[in-house]
């Protein structure tokens, strides 16, 4: 994969919290060589109060984070993505768009932190773990090769990182 910019996007159910996440690290990671976007099959109205927080709180630009449906992605003026993950399990059992271009497509799951019960600091806690999860896979996908593997490479490569840094520290 030779290119000066891979398109990303980032898919969860609501896309108010892990994939907004991700897009807003991958956005900073990728040092201009991805541009990354969010999306969900069923989003709700606004990103969660606790992802824009603490995504100002570590200096991303949150002036663009808006939850935005799927379809956005799917029509003819849409970017065109070369890669797809999607960050949790329930949009990894939908049945998604077509994504014109076959982008390489892989499941990064992760529990969400919007469901956490407890007290505020318990639920904060929450959407930090998620955040150093998504920046810990994001980190090792940057750091790909991406030049140098072929497509089944690549895909075992992003199928490893959605497996093995679930649980990195």
């Amino acid at each position: 994969m030779n290119k000066d910019i891979f398109n990303v996007l980032f898919l969860c159910t609501g896309n108010s919290a892990r994939s907004i996440m991700a897009e807003a690290i991958m956005n900073r990671e990728g040092m201009g060589k991805f541009r990354a976007f969010s999306a969900g099959s069923r989003p709700g109205p606004t990103p969660h109060p606790y992802t824009i927080d603490l995504l100002h709180g570590l200096n991303h630009d949150t002036s663009i984070a808006r939850s935005k449906s799927w379809d956005e992605f799917a029509g003819p003026d849409a970017p065109q993505m070369d890669f797809v993950f999607t960050v949790c399990d329930n949009a990894a059992a939908e049945e998604c768009p077509f994504w014109p271009g076959q982008p390489m497509t892989a499941h990064w799951g992760m529990p969400d932190p919007a469901g956490v019960e407890g007290p505020e600091a318990v639920k904060r806690l929450a959407f930090s773990e998620t955040y150093r999860m998504l920046r810990s896979r994001i980190s090792i996908f940057v750091s790909l090769p991406l030049g140098a593997l072929d497509r089944m490479a690549l895909q075992r490569n992003l199928d490893e990182i959605g497996r093995s840094a679930a649980h990195a520290n």
